[in-house]
């Protein structure tokens, strides 16, 4: 059975770091893309970071520079460490796998990505809170 499970979450002041995990089933932890998603109170859900089966990586703006994407194979674990968090990314964070990457257009531009939202494999969340 295909399983994920997050962990790591928690409440930080603002400045602060937290660091995700996110165990995978065998069976689909050799997906093509494994991501980090998060959704805020009111919100769409967004896609934060993407790792493909070669472990390139692909961040939203607003995670590039704070936050680090990594997978660990000998444990069939996703990473996402997270720095100098911010109120804004209070949310629950979700981790997903897919297959394949998809085509994605945008600006006019498109390009085969694992940074897309409809990933067939999800976690059940865990819930980040950053206070100011």
């Amino acid at each position: 059975q295909e399983r994920l499970v997050e962990s790591g979450g928690g409440s930080v002041q603002a400045g602060g770091s937290l660091r995700l995990s996110c165990g995978a089933s065998e069976n689909i932890y050799g997906d093509y893309c494994m991501g980090w998603f998060r959704q805020a109170t009111g919100k769409e859900r967004e896609a934060v970071a993407c790792i493909d089966n070669i472990s390139r990586t692909t961040y939203a703006d607003s995670a590039m520079g704070r936050f680090t994407i990594s997978k660990d194979n000998a444990k069939n674990t996703l990473y996402l460490e997270m720095n100098s968090l911010k109120p804004e990314d209070k949310a629950v964070y979700y981790c997903a796998a897919d297959l394949d990457k998809k085509t994605v257009c945008r600006g006019g531009t498109c390009s085969k990505t694992c940074m897309y939202d409809d990933y067939k494999y999800w976690g059940q969340g865990t819930q980040v809170t950053v206070s100011a």
